[in-house]
């Protein structure tokens, strides 16, 4: 298998936990993270997570809220660069209940990968805010 054909695969997973995760069940997502201290997340609710505790309790704080949710990602281009990989796209928010709210939208993705012995791991994942979803968070906080 060529190296952007398992970036790809890769990628699959992640979304298959995104998935699992915007569905209420975060148990997945750690199969697919590296688990060291300088991994980082820019979600679509806002903020900045540094390290795999911080990064794993951010989907865990999420799937505390989210049900029956979709994500798909379109438009995805993958460069492989040794033991390192990007890919780029537009995640389609299709479907989510977040916090008892509907949400849909679009956003731009950036994923990083790092090559970890024989499997490609996640380092890095940034999309753009969501306002919808930070309107919900707010609220939440407010209460």
């Amino acid at each position: 298998m060529s190296a952007e054909n398992e970036v790809r695969e890769a990628s699959n997973k992640f979304y298959a936990a995104l998935n699992q995760t915007l569905c209420g069940e975060n148990n997945r997502m750690a199969d697919v993270w590296s688990h060291n201290s300088s991994v980082t997340t820019l979600h679509p609710i806002g903020g900045r997570e540094v390290g795999w505790d911080k990064v794993n309790d951010s989907f865990n704080q999420v799937s505390k809220i989210a049900s029956d949710g979709r994500v798909v990602l379109k438009n995805q281009m993958i460069q492989v660069f040794s033991d390192m990989a990007f890919e780029v796209g537009i995640e389609q928010v299709q479907q989510l209940t977040l916090a008892g709210q509907d949400v849909k939208g679009e956003v731009r993705v950036t994923n990083i990968y790092h090559k970890d012995g024989d499997a490609w791991k996640m380092i890095h994942h940034h999309s753009d805010t969501l306002p919808v979803m930070m309107e919900i968070l707010a609220s939440l906080q407010s209460k």
